[in-house]
């Protein structure tokens, strides 16, 4: 009988049984789902604006909103400010170059490690990532260029740079875990992680370092172009960029997510923003070194 006819019949003193008919037609049919049918069911399709967070599912907003305060931490952290306008000590600014080429270096490796994880036809968020991944890899490449030339130009030779144990080991902590969770976490861990998180972030503090070509102008005009190159890229590159990656990572998951996917997801990009920071803090350990041997020899 059809709920529709249960209806008709049941009323009065015995609508409570049309309910209890109601939720056992519900409980039937969700067993004879397949598979297939509840992943249908629970398929993200982006329809909103890439960049605005409301296109996404209600478990991707609450990631990115319960991680805000640890991001500004980072972009509200002075050693932009002080960078954007040449008051970053020369010693402070080489061991910044230092502690950050290790992620810049193997960005392609994590990209390629996720790539991996991602099997052609086996679900549209992996046939997703596998393109844009693909896409992607050679692109890093050229930042990794890029970068030595900006070291070259604010006196960081490259030749320091890809020396062994060029950086800083207390400052590898963000290349340690980018490496770690590309290596061993899923697809969408590593990709949110490093794509979303990492790329995310660097866009926002290029943005702050060159929003007034102020920083710019303290170069010569002969190195100037070459210097600022990563510097421009990043700040207009990674405005899709890890939106992008949002996307791909909320296909793979879907529309819902369990509390513990959820929880460990956001674990992720959190640990991403913390390790950022601390390494912030030790380039700023060396600005109030050289700030204290000017005051003594003032």
């Amino acid at each position: 009988m059809s709920p529709s006819l249960c209806c008709a019949r049941h009323s009065g003193r015995n609508r409570s049984f049309c309910v209890r008919h109601n939720r056992s037609q519900t409980w039937y049919s969700s067993l004879a789902s397949t598979p297939e049918e509840r992943a249908m069911n629970n398929e993200f399709v982006r329809t909103g604006a890439l960049k605005d967070l409301r296109s996404y599912p209600l478990w991707a907003q609450e990631i990115m909103e319960s991680c805000e305060p640890a991001k500004r931490a980072v972009l509200e952290h002075p050693i932009w400010t002080m960078m954007r306008e040449g008051s970053l000590s020369d010693s402070a600014m080489q061991r910044f170059i230092l502690s950050a080429w290790p992620v810049i270096e193997q960005f392609p490796q994590y990209m390629a490690m996720n790539l991996l994880k991602a099997r052609y036809g086996r679900s549209r968020g992996e046939n997703m990532a596998r393109r844009w991944l693909v896409r992607n890899i050679r692109v890093e490449q050229n930042h990794a260029d890029y970068w030595l030339d900006w070291s070259d130009a604010v006196g960081a030779p490259r030749e320091m740079v890809l020396s062994d144990n060029a950086a800083a080991p207390e400052a590898g902590i963000l290349s340690h875990w980018c490496w770690q969770v590309s290596a061993s976490d899923t697809l969408a861990a590593g990709m949110l992680a490093t794509n979303y998180a990492v790329e995310g972030i660097t866009g926002e503090w290029a943005l702050l370092v060159t929003q007034d070509d102020i920083y710019a102008y303290g170069f010569e005009a002969r190195v100037r172009a070459k210097a600022m190159r990563w510097l421009k890229l990043h700040a207009e590159y990674d405005d899709t960029h890890p939106w992008e990656a949002l996307e791909i990572v909320s296909t793979l998951i879907g529309m819902r997510a369990s509390p513990e996917t959820v929880d460990h997801l956001r674990r992720c990009v959190l640990n991403t923003y913390v390790y950022k920071r601390i390494a912030l803090e030790h380039c700023m350990q060396v600005q109030q070194r050289a700030t204290s041997v000017q005051a003594v020899a003032a």
